[in-house]
């Protein structure tokens, strides 16, 4: 227990036989429950992490998945699993290793204290250093786009998997609906955001060995997941702005989108003119001008709005609590 609240850790596993084993084995001794969700590995995994439990004496529950259905998709197996067992906070924790057991405790600190009710890990400030090169800058790239998506424009490293929840937000999402691979952080996120969850970042520290290497395949993945931050960001829009308040800053986004068009419409019209006649028409390049501006200055006031509304939402660490920095 932590604060007297029944801590769980859910620990999505594939493929994972050489460090799942640690992973259980290192896990704080406040955690009561562990997790171990099988996405149909074909390796030892399993074996060993049961053979872990026994070892470490350690109460661990081995969910197989009937089939693979991603890391997403196990995250959310095990979510649903310890909410109907009434634990209080529940944690992830990747059977790879990743992830700094002596941080789990930061995590869970504000939210066993009331403060927000999802606490992530920033590992860019927790020795970001250790980050392999191309996975920093994809999470950077795709942190970017999320803060818009999501409205939680503090939030950092939004791919980040080292989580705290609480039953607050564990109830207010539909589980069944998240998005089942690894695009599922940033709709976590956007979930969390429609139903008015208050989410902290920790920084937490990376560890990436000498011998880690991702399961992802980015050239695969990319484009579902653009794909998904638009649906997301629809979604936001529509349930949170339009079903739920009414706000006008759908106005803004709607009213940008069109300037968007017009200017990429005058933008092909000038390139064209330009390569038949070898001039561009300055009438032409005044209004694509002005409707770029109009455009950004639409698109600054729609983020200024969304970053106004969101401010409740989006929490510091208290100064009572230190700032991990690893």
């Amino acid at each position: 227990m932590y604060k007297n609240l029944l801590v769980a850790v859910v620990v999505p596993c594939y493929n994972e036989e050489a460090k799942v084993g640690e992973v259980i084995r290192t896990m704080p001794p406040c955690v009561d429950r562990i997790y171990v969700v099988d996405d149909q590995s074909g390796d030892n995994s399993v074996n060993i992490a049961k053979q872990s439990a026994l070892d470490t004496g350690r109460d661990v529950v081995v969910i197989p998945h009937a089939k693979n259905a991603g890391v997403g998709a196990a995250i959310c197996t095990g979510y649903k699993r310890a909410f109907s067992e009434n634990y209080d906070l529940v944690a992830v924790m990747a059977a790879d290793g990743q992830m700094d057991p002596d941080d789990l405790e930061h995590l869970l600190e504000p939210v066993a204290l009331g403060h927000a009710d999802y606490a992530k890990g920033n590992r860019f400030k927790g020795r970001g250093d250790k980050i392999p090169m191309v996975r920093l800058f994809g999470n950077l790239a795709l942190s970017a786009l999320t803060k818009i998506v999501s409205g939680y424009w503090h939030v950092s490293d939004t791919q980040c998997g080292y989580t705290v929840i609480n039953r607050d937000a564990l109830a207010a999402v539909n589980w069944d609906e998240v998005y089942p691979r690894y695009g599922c952080p940033n709709d976590i996120l956007t979930r969390l955001n429609v139903a008015e969850m208050r989410v902290v970042e920790i920084n937490v520290k990376p560890r990436y060995g000498v011998d880690w290497t991702s399961k992802m395949n980015v050239s695969k993945v990319i484009c579902p997941i653009l794909g998904l931050l638009w649906g997301l960001f629809l979604h936001r829009m529509f349930r949170k702005y339009i079903y739920l308040s009414g706000h006008p800053i759908v106005l803004y986004y709607l009213s940008a989108a069109l300037f968007m068009l017009l200017s990429g419409v005058l933008f092909v019209y000038l390139i064209i003119k330009w390569g038949m006649t070898g001039a561009i028409p300055t009438v032409s390049l005044i209004m694509f001008s002005t409707t770029f501006s109009v455009t950004v200055q639409l698109l600054l006031n729609a983020f200024s709005l969304d970053f106004q509304v969101n401010r409740d939402l989006c929490v510091e660490v208290p100064r009572a609590l230190p700032k991990h920095a690893g």
